[in-house]
């Protein structure tokens, strides 16, 4: 692996849209059962976490800025981990049950990360009941994007521990000199500026196809218009603060009613979705008339050894929450995803992502950081609602077993909610992520989701019970 490397615009984008209100960092959760190895020891697990995260080869990377901000920062190797700094204790509060690890997940998420230090910190926390423990991986979102946030945990979970991999090529010494950084920088920008004829022909024709097939669909009026998102009680000015709130599912129970209806498990996650903030917003808005829109990561380079890095752009489908029938949700759901992919593969995977390099890394900054503080409602979707496969393999770390996995990223300027599902094994992991303005308790998300998939499964004709998720800690309700 190179021992410098230059952010990319979506990179780049993760770190200038951080303010004091929006931490973009994520965070990946580990429930670990210690009972097979006679309990929980800190120096055992740092012992036995070190040699792991040094064969993370991105753990050892650091932001160098460019003189005058005449370029996006670089990465530079630091090729020793100061696990002093980066491996930290933490404690579950009595009873230590899934409401007070939350909790404790919250507080984390809400302080932002050193950017002296290279962008990640990880918690090992005591306290919780039943012989458990947990690992709290908090990670800056523009080192690692979802798929290459798993592919970094698949391989610091796995049974045996990892040879050192990722090796860091030695930096010549006058490397980051300043004259080196302008003259590189200068380069890079030279490549962007012969880039750019193509770029905006590749957008024109990008944009005709979207509006020519748009015009062939004809209008749905059940659909949310683009960029046009309604205002509701999750959007506002977001506050520094943190809550959170995980709930599992059977992964069975999820792909059985995919199936039952003929459409994806993506679907059903985002009708699920759909189900819960139509509930919510009725809760606290009194109402729930126009279609949301969600904002959907979707990666172009889903490569199962890339571990590093933003690779990813947005799909924006309609969410119908002003529809009461939860098997019409389903359907127009479906519908709206299609179309979405439709959009996002007529448009160019890569587009966005291309036209963010562009970036001024002068001025972009101040620009998010005076948005976060005046946007009172989203410009472009709602929230963010995200699902990532996980591992297929159950983990283990020096025997310790691990039980559950959960991830969440961050919420954005003017919109106080985050829906992040990851499956893991026999399970579909529920995270939600907002600010401590959004909801009284974030439990009542995790609820509303839960009664949204049970809603589905029962119009569909499918057992209400759900499948227990054996080896997960208890619910934890809202109060």
């Amino acid at each position: 692996m190179a021992a410098v490397k230059r952010l990319n615009g979506v990179d780049a984008m993760m770190l200038y849209s951080e303010t004091p209100e929006i931490h973009m960092h994520t965070l990946k959760i580990g429930v670990l059962d210690v009972s097979g190895i006679g309990g929980y020891d800190f120096e055992f697990f740092r012992r036995a976490a070190l040699p792991r995260l040094h064969a993370l080869a991105p753990l050892r990377y650091q932001l160098v800025d460019i003189p005058w901000k005449l370029h996006h920062p670089m990465w530079i190797q630091n090729a020793e981990i100061d696990v002093d700094y980066h491996l930290r204790r933490a404690t579950v509060a009595a009873p230590g049950g899934r409401r007070e690890l939350d909790q404790l997940i919250g507080e984390i998420a809400g302080t932002p990360l050193d950017r002296t230090r290279p962008l990640w910190e990880m918690y090992i926390a005591d306290g919780l009941a039943d012989n458990k423990i947990a690992v709290i991986h908090k990670v800056h979102h523009v080192l690692a994007d979802g798929v290459a946030s798993a592919n970094q945990l698949a391989m610091a979970i796995q049974p045996r521990e990892p040879a050192v991999g990722g090796q860091l090529e030695a930096v010549p010494a006058d490397s980051m000199g300043r004259a080196n950084l302008l003259a590189g920088a200068g380069r890079d920008h030279w490549r962007q500026v012969r880039r750019l004829p193509k770029l905006v022909g590749e957008t024109a024709s990008g944009v005709s196809r979207v509006r020519r097939k748009a015009r062939e669909r004809g209008a749905n009026p059940d659909l949310a218009k683009n960029f046009a998102p309604p205002p509701t009680f999750f959007n506002h000015v977001v506050t520094p603060g943190r809550r959170f709130a995980t709930a599992p599912l059977s992964l069975a129970d999820v792909k059985e009613t995919a199936r039952h209806l003929g459409v994806t498990l993506n679907d059903i996650v985002l009708a699920t979705a759909a189900g819960a903030l139509r509930q919510l917003q009725l809760t606290y808005d009194g109402h729930a008339n126009s279609p949301l829109i969600a904002g959907v990561p979707v990666s172009f380079n889903s490569s199962p050894d890339r571990l590093m890095g933003n690779e990813f752009t947005y799909m924006t489908p309609s969410l119908p929450v002003h529809i009461e029938d939860p098997l019409e949700r389903v359907k127009l759901t479906a519908t709206a995803t299609a179309i979405a992919k439709e959009n996002h593969n007529l448009l160019g995977p890569t587009l966005l992502p291309s036209w963010l390099t562009y970036l001024p890394p002068g001025t972009t900054p101040q620009v998010f950081r005076s948005q976060a503080r005046r946007v009172e409602s989203a410009m472009v979707m709602n929230l963010t609602i995200s699902n990532v496969p996980g591992p297929r393999e159950r983990g283990c770390m020096e025997g310790a077993v691990i039980d559950e996995i959960y991830s969440v990223g961050p919420i954005v300027a003017g919109s106080g909610m985050n829906i992040t599902v990851w499956s893991y094994v026999d399970q579909l992991s529920i995270s939600v992520l907002t600010d401590d303005r959004t909801l009284k308790d974030p439990h009542e998300a995790t609820d509303a989701l839960l009664a949204s998939f049970v809603e589905i499964r029962r119009a569909a004709g499918l057992p209400e019970e759900l499948t227990p998720v054996e080896k997960a800690m208890p619910p934890a309700p809202a109060l």
